[in-house]
């Protein structure tokens, strides 16, 4: 697949859902609700797009609740664009639910209406599968790919697993007897990716689900997990304050700067990464699907958003166009065969 360079910056101008039907294997916790959307909230989203002109104002869709990644992804975005001009009047809204397909659902149904964007990632496509949802990916206009951020593997300090083999190996022997955790439900695609790089059957994992990288943390931490995924920026500062090992970054090459082995490099043959991205309402021109385009691109080219990229860990990866649309259908297809893998 193509990955384009962004348009030189002008001198002036920087989640997880619960189990679609059941938790795979011994897997803990409970199930979150599908949030209810305020009428004021969709109200918001079909207002800015009253005008024709995409820079003139555009509304923002984060799919999670204000804090998560998706929402850091639509407030940067925001920066960026105001700050440079780019659209005059930029909002954003919070929708939650359902892993983001209730916010998919919505803009699925704003037909030719540009002046929206919706923020997305692996966790919105995984959510698709997961909930069998009536929207998804091919009811929108996906535009662009624009940042990946990498989970790591980690173990308590005090853990006795020195190695990314260490454990596989112990948990090898007695699958179910080893518990893992993670901040969402990517996580655990994470786990069921490693557990068949393996040649562990993920239906007999046991993972406990946990909400946010905090508790997952926490649940490593008091011992009711021994290993976990999750984020590499959510497990940072445990990592370098030395309460975390990190046994393996789950990316196809060393994070410059991150000295964390690969899996890969030790044997084991991960490569789903948390991408994010960005879609708008289908029904769309070619006109206005260049236009956002652009528009996207411009915003990443921004000193904000490199500002952002450095702040949050993630690493720039654009895709656009039909390999866009070559790697949805190979992610789709990737996560389609862990959730089968795991018995969903």
């Amino acid at each position: 697949m193509t990955e384009l360079t962004p348009p030189a910056v002008p001198d002036h101008a920087g989640d997880g859902p619960p189990g679609r039907r059941r938790w795979v294997g011994r897997t803990i916790g409970g199930i979150v609700g599908v949030a209810a959307i305020a009428t004021a909230a969709y109200g918001s989203i079909t207002s800015a797009a009253a005008g024709d002109d995409i820079h003139a104002s555009m509304t923002i869709i984060a799919p999670a609740a204000a804090g998560g990644g998706w929402d850091g992804v639509a407030r940067e975005l925001q920066q960026a664009q105001k700050a440079n001009g780019l659209v005059n009047n930029v909002q954003v809204v919070n929708m939650p639910g359902a892993g983001g397909t209730i916010a998919l659902g919505n803009v699925s149904v704003l037909n030719g209406q540009a002046n929206n964007l919706l923020v997305g990632g692996t966790g919105l496509l995984a959510a698709t599968v997961q909930f069998n949802s009536a929207a998804t990916l091919d009811d929108v206009t996906p535009l662009a790919v624009m940042v990946e951020e990498y989970d790591v593997i980690v173990v308590p300090a005090n853990s006795p697993f020195q190695t990314l083999d260490d454990l596989v190996q112990a948990w090898k022997a007695d699958p179910k007897a080893l518990p893992w955790t993670g901040g969402g439900s990517f996580d655990q695609l994470v786990v069921a990716e490693l557990a068949l790089a393996a040649g562990i059957p993920p239906v007999d994992m046991t993972y406990i689900s946990s909400d946010g990288g905090g508790e997952a943390i926490q649940a490593l931490l008091n011992g009711t997990a021994q290993a976990a995924a999750g984020g590499y920026p959510d497990n940072i500062d445990q990592i370098e304050s030395g309460r975390l090992r990190a046994l393996a970054l789950v990316a196809e090459q060393p994070l410059e700067g991150v000295d964390i082995p690969t899996a890969i490099d030790q044997g084991y043959d991960m490569k789903l990464t948390n991408w994010r991205m960005l879609a708008a309402p289908s029904g769309l021109s070619g006109e206005q699907v260049d236009s956002l385009t652009q528009l996207v691109l411009d915003s990443t080219a921004t000193p904000e958003w490199a500002d952002a990229r450095e702040r949050y860990h993630w690493t720039e990866r654009l895709i656009t166009g039909d390999d866009l649309t070559a790697f949805l259908a190979e992610e789709r297809a990737r996560i389609e065969r862990l959730y089968e893998e795991m018995g969903l």
